[in-house]
């Protein structure tokens, strides 16, 4: 059963190296489900003189006023019987000690370190491990003594910090309730003021007192129930018990709250790399982490990419559809534009300049939607890059990456809306460049069937010629319309869609392989919130994790 006094004795002792020890406001704490024993009391009531009794030496440091000012984990190792005493503290871990005069000058000064000279308190604890034959296995918290007033040098706020330090060890315990005292009262002898002055040796004062409670006609038939060798023999034996009883609940705790913990630091993400090559590697997977989500979007794995599709399957349409001919077309224009056209020198056979012109002028007009095809993909592109911007967790940890990246892509985007916008608008350039020929050689011949040849140039002129040459030309531009509803769309994918997918970082990995370390570290500007909660969380799982090892290789 002594390995389960030890068991608790190293998480004890983890706690505390790792910043867990139930402080006020801290983390879910594993101190604080840990069975223990607290030495409770008034100032000077004597705590002090039964703990050195227990463990059989001087060690303790004395004084008027409050001497104790920080909890005092004491943990007693029973070795070999002829073995020597020693003691070991855990913030000298390599460092024992047999003279125990050193021992209690080590934690006044220890305290000091933490509270400074000014009599307050701290519930940061000292750990002291004494290594003795003459001892049982057994774990003591000394907790500073209770008081009613503050001491010259201390907070009026003293008071309340001590009652409030020891509550915090006892008050699941301590409801105002009456009890049944479940364990019978031990006697102890401790030694006068008179013997301490004397230096009076803790193993006279042992003998002594065994002599008191055996020689003492009120006590000598329980005398084997009496003396604090027998007081520190049934708190051993009911640590023991308790503790036996708390693993389940333990083993529970443990492993739940590295679940959580696990979770958290997921959530958090991975630390900051100190050097600038795990820097750049951390922001380049950062980096890729959201174009893969970027690509995603666009393929269809989530949602948005089907935005593109609605653009052209009906914006564009749309569009095109409410481009207004009618003016160009009108008998007033067409007759205009074909005299024009012909000149001091009326057509032969079929106004072929004014055709051209009707035609270009017509077609010129769709270079408004083309355009406006480009925008609406830019935008949602843009859209989207921005939801892949706040869906990739990593960039959460780092504003200053998010908004270059969000700089970046936006840049990239810009860039190629402009090249998609001069191909688009070249489909329909090109279409005013060149006529289809074939389109025009399957009109009706001005001289039809029954026409008559010697017809006046200027009844060419009339309302049914010129309605019949806006005929044309409406269905040619409605022809080419028909083509620039599917070539716009393969333009601006080619141009957009395809390399934004492809290359919408490239830019910014070329500008970021010029950085040096201290620009890839402004870039990775975590918050120090975020980072503190990590650093605190990673220790906090390391000693869950030792704990959980600690419990698993104990035999029961």
């Amino acid at each position: 059963m002594d390995n389960l006094i030890t068991l608790v004795n190293k998480i004890q002792r983890a706690c505390t190296a790792l910043g867990d020890h139930g402080e006020e406001n801290a983390l879910p704490t594993l101190w604080d489900a840990l069975p223990s024993i607290a030495v409770v009391g008034g100032q000077s009531s004597g705590k002090s003189s039964v703990l050195e009794s227990i463990v059989g030496r001087d060690f303790l440091p004395r004084g008027s006023g409050i001497v104790t000012r920080r909890p005092l984990v004491l943990q007693l190792h029973k070795t070999d019987e002829g073995s020597r005493d020693y003691a070991e503290f855990l913030h000298q871990p390599r460092k024992k000690y047999t003279d125990f005069a050193l021992v209690r000058k080590e934690i006044a000064d220890e305290t000091d370190r933490i509270t400074g000279r000014s009599k307050q308190v701290s519930s940061v604890p000292i750990h002291l491990s004494i290594y003795s034959p003459n001892v049982v296995n057994l774990t003591l918290i000394d907790l500073p003594g209770l008081t009613k007033v503050a001491i010259e040098g201390q907070p009026e706020s003293v008071v309340a910090d001590i009652e409030n330090m020891v509550r915090s060890f006892i008050e699941k315990i301590l409801e105002g309730k009456a009890y049944r005292l479940q364990f019978p009262w031990v006697g102890v002898v401790n030694r006068s003021q008179a013997d301490i002055n004397k230096s009076v040796d803790m193993v006279v004062a042992r003998r002594r007192e065994r002599e008191y409670f055996s020689s003492n006609p009120d006590y000598k038939h329980i005398a084997h129930r009496m003396g604090s060798e027998h007081l520190a023999k049934m708190l051993s034996k009911h640590l023991e018990t308790v503790i036996k009883s708390r693993i389940p609940s333990l083993q529970s705790l443990i492993n739940k709250t590295i679940t959580d913990i696990e979770a958290e630091l997921s959530r958090l993400g991975k630390p900051i790399a100190s050097d600038a090559g795990g820097q750049l590697y951390a922001i380049l997977e950062i980096c890729r982490a959201f174009d893969q989500i970027f690509k995603e979007h666009l393929d269809g794995v989530r949602p948005g990419g089907d935005r593109i599709y609605n653009v052209f399957d009906n914006q564009l349409p749309a569009a095109l559809k409410r481009l207004s001919f009618e003016k160009n077309l009108s008998m007033e224009n067409v007759r205009k534009r074909i005299t024009e056209a012909d000149g001091y020198q009326p057509h032969l056979i079929a106004p072929e300049q004014g055709y051209r012109h009707l035609i270009e002028t017509s077609l010129s007009t769709i270079k408004g939607p083309a355009e406006a095809t480009v925008d609406a993909i830019h935008y949602v592109l843009k859209d989207l890059a921005h939801k892949s911007l706040t869906e990739t967790a990593e960039l959460k940890q780092y504003p200053s990456l998010r908004i270059e990246v969000g700089n970046a892509a936006v840049d990239a985007l810009e860039k190629l809306r402009d090249e998609s916008r001069k191909s688009a608008v070249k489909l329909v350039e090109m279409e005013c460049s060149y006529l289809t020929v074939d389109f025009f050689r399957k009109l009706p011949q001005d001289l039809e069937k029954g026409g008559n040849p010697s017809q006046s140039v200027f009844d060419r002129y009339n309302e049914s010629y010129l309605h019949r040459i806006g005929n044309n030309v409406l269905a040619y531009v409605n022809m080419v319309c028909g083509y620039l509803r599917n070539a716009i769309p393969k333009s601006v994918v080619h141009c957009q869609v395809r390399e934004a997918k492809r290359s919408l970082l490239d830019h910014f990995f070329t500008e970021l392989g010029k950085k040096e370390g201290k620009q890839l570290s402004t870039l990775l500007d975590e918050d120090p919130a975020v980072m503190e909660r990590r650093a605190g969380l990673g220790k906090r799982l390391e000693l869950y994790k030792s704990a959980q090892a600690e419990i698993d290789g104990v035999a029961f």
